[in-house]
């Protein structure tokens, strides 16, 4: 235990990430480009402005500003991460797929970070870095949220923590007013990634085909070999084969199908997501072991019972099985996982049927923020729906509403007084709000198996 404390120590002085203290915001001055007038991309309101460029450390960004701008900013983190280089083609797609916040009056940047790949504080960094720019060309808003959707959530929350009192100056405001969290992966680094793990055993003992027998063994923690030159189609076409996911049911053969069965009831995800994250599981996990940890294993599934495959006992005794690395699971949880040291009103949304981030991850967050002593600045919403990667249109102008009533006049909001906003909001943005103000998550451990860790 005291070696595993030390090696956590270590890594903690190492990356910076879990300080107690919030770190001093990267300044304007580093990322000082005059910003660039562009064309706004399709689907952004008449008259708005629109900027992009390249900052000084290499992400790429958009800033809109609406004609009638409310002057309140959101700072917009992405999900992702994406494992190419930054392309100014990815911030546009952001900035289109949140157009819904600029039409609501909001102003809205976003970074698409400085590289690909891993890299949750790094994120929080150039998010923050984009903001001061904004103030310095823009001028101070009156109030800034800082949104995080999927991957970007676990980013804007640790950017939260960093700097909610920029300086460290006890009761000094920070430059973030309000957080908003959407679809997101909040189990922190050590935590959100468990089931990719089960998934790629449990694929490999039905399919025993990633690898083949034919190719080089090697730890599937690892995602891939460094060298390994697959791709995302060669490795959609070997799912195929063993499960059939790509054909009509009635077109699978009795094994894909049994296969198919097996995999998705053991996982408990659903058949249209069974591709996505077994790409996360394979080239992510190359990403986050291969160029962030060092060849360090931070995934273990020692003590797992997995169920639901219809021959558990032969499955559980002949899985693959690993061991996590204590020293890379320390680094990892340095970068990705949280303090809950957020000093700003927190509200949250996340589809109950989400087929990427398990809702129960939110159970995860909830229980940092309530060790942390921050519980009483979060509110949970949940809605109906199925999706990840966005939800309805109305929703997102409601949290925003609720969160900056929060902010401004103290008054803390209900699920039931979102779902009723977002009602308000769809003669203007459309029907589909679907908040269930009467949803209660459940633990992550009803849904991924525990299992014995570092």
């Amino acid at each position: 235990m005291r070696q595993l404390q030390l090696i956590a120590a270590a890594a903690l002085l190492l990356l910076g990430a879990c300080t107690t203290t919030p770190r001093e915001a990267p300044t304007a001055s580093r990322s000082a480009i005059t910003p660039t007038t562009s064309t706004c991309p399709k689907g952004l309101p008449e008259g708005a402005r629109c900027y992009s460029g390249q900052d000084s450390a290499g992400a790429f960004y958009w800033v809109a500003v609406p004609a009638e701008w409310n002057r309140v900013l959101v700072m917009h983190a992405h999900g992702g991460p994406e494992l190419g280089a930054p392309t100014q083609a990815r911030a546009t797609e952001d900035l289109q797929r949140w157009a819904v916040t600029v039409k609501a009056g909001y102003a809205w940047a976003g970074s698409t970070y400085r590289r690909g790949g891993y890299g949750v504080t790094m994120a929080a960094e150039d998010t923050e870095r984009l903001r001061a720019w904004f103030v310095q060309n823009f001028g101070a808003p009156r109030r800034t949220l800082l949104h995080g959707q999927s991957y970007g959530a676990g980013v804007a929350a640790k950017g939260a923590e960093l700097y909610a009192r920029v300086g460290g100056v006890e009761g000094g405001k920070g430059p973030y007013d309000g957080l908003l969290l959407t679809s997101g992966v909040l189990g922190g680094g050590t935590q959100s990634y468990d089931y990719r793990l089960d998934l790629r055993v449990v694929y490999q003992y039905f399919c025993k085909n990633h690898p083949l027998p034919t190719e080089d063994a090697y730890p599937l923690w690892q995602g891939l070999p460094r060298d390994s030159k697959m791709t995302a189609a060669e490795l959609a076409r070997r799912i195929d084969d063993c499960t059939g996911v790509r054909q009509p049911a009635a077109q699978r053969t009795p094994q894909q199908s049994a296969n198919l069965k097996a995999i998705l009831d053991t996982i408990r995800i659903p058949e249209r997501s069974l591709v996505g994250n077994m790409n996360w599981a394979t080239f992510l996990f190359r990403d986050l072991v291969q160029e962030r940890l060092d060849g360090g294993n931070p995934f273990g599934n020692i003590g797992v019972r997995y169920t639901g495959s219809g021959n558990d006992d032969v499955l559980n005794a002949q899985v693959l099985r690993y061991r996590a690395d204590p020293a890379a699971v320390a680094r990892l949880a340095a970068d990705a996982d949280h303090t809950g040291r957020v000093e700003i009103p927190t509200l949250a949304l996340h589809a109950i049927d989400d087929p990427t981030a398990f809702v129960e991850l939110e159970s995860v967050y909830r229980t940092v923020r309530e060790r942390a002593g921050t519980n009483a600045l979060l509110v949970q919403t949940f809605s109906r729906e199925s999706e990840h990667s966005y939800l309805a249109d109305a929703e997102y102008p409601a949290l925003f509403a609720a969160l900056l009533d929060w902010i401004d006049n103290g008054r803390k909001p209900t699920p039931a007084q979102v779902e009723a906003l977002c009602k308000g909001f769809e003669p203007r943005f459309g029907a589909g709000c679907r908040i269930d103000p009467g949803y209660a998550v459940q633990p992550l451990a009803t849904r991924v198996p525990a299992r014995q860790r570092p």
